[in-house]
């Protein structure tokens, strides 16, 4: 494996003690310039703070809000997704709901960015401040550009600033001087590591990153072992999915079930989406595939590959090792860019998976000496964050079309009593935490139902049954959808409720008594 120098330790502030440190008006100026870039991308959400929630939003605080034991996964809700995303959700929940929601995370960007700045000067010669600089700038400007779905908090976003702490506490494992610091940064690089995949199952980009490096350690450093950091490494993971398990389990979730969702769900649903979806899910490819396009990201990568094919820069006087992150790079890169393509509905934030990569090919980059290709990776962050701020205004003159939404949560507000329940067919369970309702149907978004309840037989007995929703939402003409057979529960819906509105092409119904 290349490394940079040959024998002293890299941390935010350069080597510890040695020679070459960053010290000073550099530190000081490294420091500014990263807190400025994080307030930079902060500022760029600010248009979006009161902006109505998401479909996944508004579902995750519904789910969040009821979490304990339940007739379904979480409390009486199902959703595919892992236990610290929703127990995130609870604390939001807790401090303040919508009105928190996107506040946290501004700050979830904002150590994102601070962490990305540090991952660059760890990696990168101490003296180089741009090495700081350009990681922090990436990842601030994928982190505010609507155009990788950024006006909302999702599952990606929250998991970023775990991915990049992972993998800067990784590297100071690899550079600590004390067996003790190795195993310790190693463990914690494991925990951060199934923190991010416990928010988002498909985010296991430290875990790639940590197979790479092991495998470079162990080509270049015969005479050391990467079996004890690998073990360490594992034994984080291991603890913080136990106590996550565990914690979510004490909650009435139980670990079959938690398999299930998580893991096994996702293999039924590619097969449905393959066997049924329709035309808005290739629509929605190509606009992902656009706003991939002209975000600037390929010129960040095309930039950053020029760069990567020169050897690592070294330093004076001789340092210890510092990885070449060139291939663990490469390889988070290629697999966020897959679990992209694995995620088969192709909807904008699916984008925010790929922002820990881009900044880790920056970082490589920064590794190598100052040359031509550096003025192209400037160009290309510089491209990418005028793309940004272009969109960011757009889309704070041109907000997205939510009025049906609104207009339906403004009904229901209006005319719904105390105790009254509701169900949306199928999906938008904004609705139902916006309009302050609950569901009786367990299925809040639309590809479960589509994987689960295909037949809507849970559906149907819900109609009939004594917990009936006072309320049924129908976006649409009738409860048809792909994927879904709906003739017993449109039939039961016409028998047991009169249509009182249409708005915005959403059917309301009431329960006839």
């Amino acid at each position: 494996m290349t490394a940079v120098g040959s024998d002293a330790r890299y941390s935010l502030d350069g080597p510890a003690g040695g020679p070459g440190r960053a010290t000073g008006p550099g530190l000081r100026f490294r420091r500014l310039g990263v807190a400025g870039i994080a307030a930079a991308a902060a500022l760029a959400w600010l248009p979006f703070v009161g902006k109505q929630l998401s479909p996944d939003e508004g579902g995750f605080l519904l789910v969040a809000s009821q979490w304990s034991p339940g007739t379904s996964l979480y409390g009486d809700y199902w959703v595919d997704r892992p236990p610290l995303l929703i127990a995130l959700f609870g604390l939001v929940d807790r401090l303040g709901g919508s009105v928190a929601l996107r506040p946290i995370g501004i700050g979830f960007v904002v150590v994102s960015v601070v962490v990305a700045g540090a991952l660059g000067a760890l990696a990168s010669r101490p003296t180089a401040a741009w090495g700081a600089l350009v990681p922090a700038a990436v990842a601030a400007i994928f982190l505010s550009t609507p155009l990788f779905g950024t006006t909302e908090v999702d599952g990606e976003l929250l998991a970023v600033p775990f991915v990049l702490g992972g993998v800067a506490a990784l590297l100071r494992s690899c550079l600590a001087d004390s067996r003790r610091s190795v195993f310790a940064w190693a463990m914690a690089a494991g925990a951060l590591a199934a923190g991010a995949a416990l928010i988002k199952q498909n985010v296991v980009d430290v875990f790639v990153f940590a197979a790479v490096v092991t495998v470079q350690l162990a080509r270049s450093r015969p005479g050391r072992s990467a079996a004890g950091r690998l073990v360490a490494f594992g034994t984080g993971a291991l603890v913080a999915t136990a106590v996550a398990v565990a914690a979510a389990t004490a909650r009435g979730t139980r670990p079959g079930a938690l398999w299930d969702a998580v893991i096994m769900f996702r293999f039924d649903a590619a097969a449905v989406i393959r066997a049924s979806a329709n035309d808005a899910t290739a629509a929605r490819f190509h606009s992902l595939l656009l706003a991939f396009l002209f975000s600037g990201a390929p010129l960040v990568v095309a930039a950053c590959a020029v760069r990567l094919r020169a050897t690592v820069a070294s330093v004076d006087p001789p340092a210890r090792p510092v990885p070449d992150l060139r291939w663990p790079a490469a390889a988070v890169a290629a697999w966020e860019v897959a679990a992209v393509a694995m995620g088969g509905s192709y909807w904008l934030h699916y984008l925010i998976g790929v922002v820990p990569g881009l900044v880790l090919l920056v970082v490589a980059a920064g590794q190598r000496p100052r040359s031509r290709s550096s003025a192209g990776l400037l160009g290309a962050t510089v491209y990418a964050a005028i793309a940004a701020v272009a969109v960011v205004g757009w889309a704070a003159i041109h907000p997205p079309d939510n009025d049906a939404d609104a207009q339906v949560v403004a009904y229901l507000r209006a005319h719904a009593a105390a105790g009254d329940s509701v169900v949306v067919g199928f999906g938008h369970p904004n609705i139902v935490a916006d309009a302050g309702l609950t569901s009786p149907y367990s299925e809040l978004w639309s590809l479960p139902v589509r994987v689960r309840d295909n037949q809507l037989a849970e559906l149907t007995g819900v109609l009939e049954g004594p917990a009936r929703p006072t309320w049924v939402v129908v976006s649409g003409d009738t409860l048809a959808t792909w994927g879904v057979q709906p003739d017993t529960a449109q039939a039961q819906l016409e028998q047991r409720y009169r249509q009182v509105a249409a708005l915005g092409g959403y059917l309301i119904y009431h329960a006839q008594p």
